[in-house]
């Protein structure tokens, strides 16, 4: 493992109680920083925050519920000192099926928690960055974000609502010492399989060149610079972690 510097500082990880979120909040302890984990999920909270140890906690939190992300946000300044980096994990898939009869309510669903939940995040946590002159956000997006994936119109959707705020975001913050950036992985071994079709699973494997999905470990290894101090210039840009399949 590298050695990233990531002592003292105070991250909070959305979606942190398991896969990709886990992975990162498992990172950036390893290199030093305390975190605050955030998920609807209370057990696997529980679970989480023993096998992480001392240095992490965690917050019982449902990010499409803005009023509670800001509560969340200002338990961990309040409780832990500071806030310096947020990395927003947190979504869901949606279900498949073509936009023509894409259920409505499951559109508002995928787009309440993907795109307004990323919304309300970067939102809570900004102002003490501002305030402190210094923060590192990394907000994950998707391929889909890029190049859309057919049968899956609403996750598309937001997730290119996120890239797209991300590059917004950055320019707005960047007269600070603040970080904003996002990665487009490809599909992870995480539990979101779980709600996906087997033939969208197919599918989404035979697009990516390298043959496989992508490891947690590997998001978690590009999260851990792109939230460190090293990362002073670069700010709203997209990281490819797609194996090959990004065109652009």
């Amino acid at each position: 493992m590298n050695q990233i510097d990531l002592i003292d500082k105070i991250a909070v990880v959305t979606g942190g109680a398991q896969g990709i979120g886990f992975a990162v909040a498992r990172r950036l302890i390893a290199s030093g920083a305390s975190v605050s984990l955030w998920d609807m999920n209370e057990d696997l909270l529980k679970a989480a925050v023993r096998e992480l140890g001392e240095k992490a906690s965690s917050v019982v939190v449902d990010i499409s519920d803005h009023a509670a992300v800001a509560a969340a946000a200002e338990h961990v300044e309040v409780g832990l000192g500071s806030l310096d980096i947020l990395v927003h994990s947190a979504g869901i898939a949606g279900k498949n099926a073509p936009l023509d009869v894409y259920e409505i309510d499951e559109w508002k669903r995928v787009i309440d928690i993907d795109l307004n939940g990323t919304f309300y995040v970067n939102r809570a946590v900004i102002p003490g960055m501002k305030k402190r002159n210094y923060g590192r956000i990394v907000n994950i997006a998707s391929i889909a974000g890029k190049e859309g994936n057919p049968n899956a119109a609403a996750y598309a959707a937001a997730k290119g609502g996120v890239i797209a705020m991300t590059k917004a975001v950055g320019k707005e913050c960047a007269g600070f010492d603040i970080a904003v950036n996002a990665i487009t992985p490809a599909t992870a071994k995480t539990r979101i399989l779980d709600e996906l079709k087997p033939e969208f699973i197919d599918y989404m494997l035979s697009r990516i060149p390298r043959s496989r999905f992508l490891e947690v470990d590997e998001a978690a290894n590009m999260v851990a610079w792109l939230v460190s101090a090293e990362n002073s210039f670069t700010t709203a840009s997209v990281f490819d972690l797609s194996g090959g399949r990004a065109t652009y």
